[in-house]
């Protein structure tokens, strides 16, 4: 009797772990070259009134329309071809702040520790074509600045990151910016390779389908969240959805009462977009349901509801979750009962 029990203990344990490996996979097959550095910033921050026509040639031979995209956003300008575009590019690499902050970006990503970052960066690529083998991959990793206009944007075939936005917690740009803590908690070199993972899942799997229901946002960023955790298997559960670890503690111990909030009087299937925004929006807390109580909290639960609907329909691939625009048929078939 004894013996059987340890053989069906042994028996669910193997069982248990297979479901847990999912995102474990073999990538000894894949075929995704490493892909290739590149510093804008500095490229930038070499201009000057003496060499500025003969550098601004260079850097778009070199950088082609990524150049272009990039100049649209901090400077407010439509690239090169715009009047404004020799004494805006000018003020903006001689402006005293700017400058300082570019002076702080070498200083916490020098080329030592970008090559750190790029082994974690090139397994990401890798297992994205792994699950997704007929979309394209990047193949360049383009750092900048943009005096704090953006963090993320992917096209033509590049990532394109603005290192000033990851500059740590207490970057005196922040403070002087007046970031609220919450949003500057995120806003390091910890967080910088989960917000690309995540900047490029919505930028290959938008939001777009005209349902506006709760259940539809909760679902559709737990297919997210999901996606970007197999691209970063490795990588903990608080920065891949960017909470503190005493936010994921209050996660898991109500997990059960967070459900029920969702479920009680059938606000799954709201469509009232204040109460949308409520639970899937930025901020301190939701205060919906308490200031204890994590933001976007309808993007953890829809985590653990995929996370379920996975580990319970073994035959659905990667792609095939992402491409399931029925979140009532995912939410119906994950059986999740937190």
């Amino acid at each position: 009797m004894k013996i059987n029990f340890l053989f069906s203990l042994a028996i669910i344990l193997m069982v248990n772990s297979c479901k847990q490996d999912r995102l474990d996979v073999d990538l000894s097959k894949v075929d995704a070259k490493p892909l290739q550095v590149m510093r804008l910033e500095n490229d930038l921050f070499s201009l000057s009134p003496l060499n500025f026509e003969k550098r601004t040639l260079e850097i778009k031979e070199k950088y082609g329309i990524i150049y272009d995209h990039y100049l649209m956003n901090p400077l407010r300008i439509n690239g090169t071809q715009d009047s404004l575009y020799r004494p805006m590019a000018l003020d903006f690499v001689m402006n005293k702040d700017v400058r300082e902050a570019y002076a702080e970006v070498k200083k916490v990503y020098p080329n030592t520790k970008l090559e750190s970052l790029m082994p974690e960066v090139n397994d990401m690529v890798k297992r994205f074509r792994f699950h997704f083998p007929k979309r394209a991959v990047p193949h360049r990793f383009i750092t900048c600045t943009t005096g704090w206009s953006y963090a993320f944007a992917y096209l033509d075939s590049s990532f394109l990151i603005s290192l000033d936005m990851y500059l740590g917690d207490f970057s005196k740009f922040y403070q002087m910016l007046r970031y609220p803590k919450y949003q500057t908690l995120k806003m390091s070199p910890d967080y910088l390779v989960s917000d690309i993972a995540r900047g490029w899942m919505l930028t290959e799997f938008d939001n777009n389908k005209a349902e506006n229901t709760l259940l539809h946002h909760t679902v559709f960023y737990g297919k997210l969240y999901y996606a970007i955790n197999a691209l970063l298997p490795k990588a903990q559960d608080s920065i891949l959805i960017g909470y503190t670890g005493q936010q994921l503690a209050y996660c898991r111990t109500y997990e059960k009462k967070l459900w029920g909030y969702f479920a009680e009087k059938n606000r799954l299937y709201e469509n009232n977009l204040t109460t949308i925004r409520e639970l899937t929006t930025e901020g301190p807390f939701t205060g919906a349901i308490s200031k204890e109580c994590p933001p976007r909290i309808a993007m953890w639960l829809g985590w653990q509801i995929v996370k379920s609907y996975m580990t319970n329909n073994p035959e659905v691939s990667m792609d095939a979750l992402m491409s399931e625009t029925d979140a009532q048929k995912i939410l119906a078939k994950s059986k999740y009962r937190p």
